[in-house]
């Protein structure tokens, strides 16, 4: 049924045996999904190890706690951290007559991560392109998202499979966050990241430049431990907006480790009222 084009009328087509090996019914499953995402964040970076499924979490469960209904998709196939960060693991989620429906998180705040669907957090997951593309298409189309004000997604470092596919199948509309620290050998990769946007065309909305400088709890005095203004940098030479910076803070590295997101947890600290600035121009996408 997938090799030529379909006869049947679209209204017939739920009632297809074949609808589940059939591209079109497929194709204009995902299209409805997808229309239902007001606005499609993706985060990304070209460098591992940035802190960038933190930033993530931090964004999507900003972004709720301001009211927005939020969906966080985590497309890292290969070490997906989201679970652990929002304490949901073990979470499975469940199968419905529409499809699979996402782990809440809150009210507002709905996850879904190849982590929930794998039966030990040690498996470790061996797939090519293909399979990688087909497991973000089903997120997309047979997770039960419903209408969402935001759909966070969280890609692996790089510019390689998956946050291909998340561009190709969001399509032009989606915007990317990069994400960076200061240090050259991180901005170098990050760079990459922003030309990959601009052969997709996809929007950057800014970069953030994370783990910049460490405020001392005790004396309040910073520390440019990774150096400073490396990701202000970028942005200015690449003519994308600057975000802000995160200082380092003990505290973020610890809320990660017990699942306790940073800005809901901690909000009067230097590194949640960073991510607070961060949030103002995302929320203001739904103003318009």
């Amino acid at each position: 049924m997938s090799e030529k084009k379909c006869d049947m009328k679209k209204k017939e087509c739920e009632t297809c045996s074949k609808k589940d090996s059939c591209e079109e019914f497929r194709d204009e499953k995902l299209k409805k999904a997808v229309s239902r995402i007001k606005h499609k964040i993706v985060v990304l970076s070209g460098k591992g190890g940035v802190g960038k499924s933190s930033v993530a979490v931090n964004i999507a469960v900003g972004l709720s706690l301001h009211g927005k209904k939020v969906g966080l998709m985590d497309v890292d196939v290969h070490g997906p951290s989201i679970p652990r960060l929002l304490k949901l693991e073990g979470a499975r989620p469940e199968a419905g007559a529409n499809g699979l429906y996402p782990i809440p998180w809150s009210k507002n705040l709905s996850v879904m991560s190849l982590g929930f669907l794998l039966p030990s957090k040690e498996d470790s997951v061996i797939w090519r392109g293909p399979l990688k593309m087909g497991v973000i298409k089903q997120f997309l189309a047979d997770v039960v998202w419903g209408m969402l004000d935001y759909l966070v997604v969280d890609c692996p470092p790089g510019t390689g499979d998956e946050p291909l596919s998340v561009m190709q199948l969001l399509g032009k509309e989606a915007k990317a966050v990069i994400v960076t620290t200061p240090q050259d050998v991180a901005v170098d990769d990050v760079r990459r990241s922003i030309n990959f946007c601009k052969h997709t065309g996809n929007p950057v909305i800014g970069v953030i430049e994370n783990m910049s400088g460490f405020v001392c709890p005790h004396c309040g005095k910073q520390v440019d431990i990774f150096k400073s203004g490396g990701g202000e940098a970028l942005a200015k030479e690449t003519g994308v907006k600057f975000l802000g910076k995160i200082p380092l803070d003990p505290k973020l590295v610890e809320a990660g480790d017990n699942g306790e997101v940073f800005i809901k947890y901690y909000p009067d600290s230097p590194a949640a009222k960073a991510l607070s600035k961060i949030l103002e121009p995302i929320l203001k996408l739904d103003e318009n």
